[in-house]
């Protein structure tokens, strides 16, 4: 697939409309499997609609016990771009800005492509969960073990006697 989708391309395309497939690894994730997206692009007037479905499996550290597991992606792609022409003097070129309650646009501000590698890499990263655990019954490292006081400073717990209140 063409990693820069050409809005004259897209304006000529029956219907306005334009399907991709996209097969491969992206730089900068760890990627066990290539990413795979079915992607449908239309053009809607003064905006552009990218929507579709991304699989893939990529490798992850676990932030409890440090290992790296496979996380298996699925998820939806629902973008919007402007062509500039109406939201142009409000903002500056590629930010994104809400037009209501969770609808965001970003203004393409003139250009004449999208970088659909990059949209991708951007899903991506933003579907990998913020806090990164390679299972339900993960313990760590066990941490907090007697003979693995992190911190010294720590020594001193060890020691603490809780007494219940009569």
């Amino acid at each position: 697939m063409e990693k820069i989708l050409y809005i004259e391309d897209l304006e000529k395309a029956e219907n306005k409309t334009l399907y991709c497939t996209f097969d491969e690894k992206i730089e900068g994730i760890d990627c066990v499997t290539p990413i795979h997206a079915e992607l449908c692009i239309k053009s809607l007037g003064d905006f552009i609609e990218v929507t579709g479905n991304v699989k893939g499996t990529v490798t992850l550290e676990c932030d409890l016990c440090l290992e790296k597991y496979e996380y298996k992606l699925d998820f939806n792609i629902d973008e919007l771009y402007s062509k500039g022409t109406l939201l142009g003097e409000y903002s500056e070129s590629g930010q994104e800005f809400e037009i209501k309650d969770g609808q965001f646009v970003t203004d393409l501000n003139g250009s004449k492509e999208i970088d659909i590698y990059d949209l991708l890499y951007q899903s991506v990263i933003l579907n990998i969960p913020n806090k990164k655990v390679c299972g339900i019954n993960c313990k760590g490292k066990d941490f907090l073990t007697e003979e693995n006081i992190p911190d010294p400073r720590l020594e001193v717990f060890k020691n603490i006697q809780i007494n219940p209140k009569d």
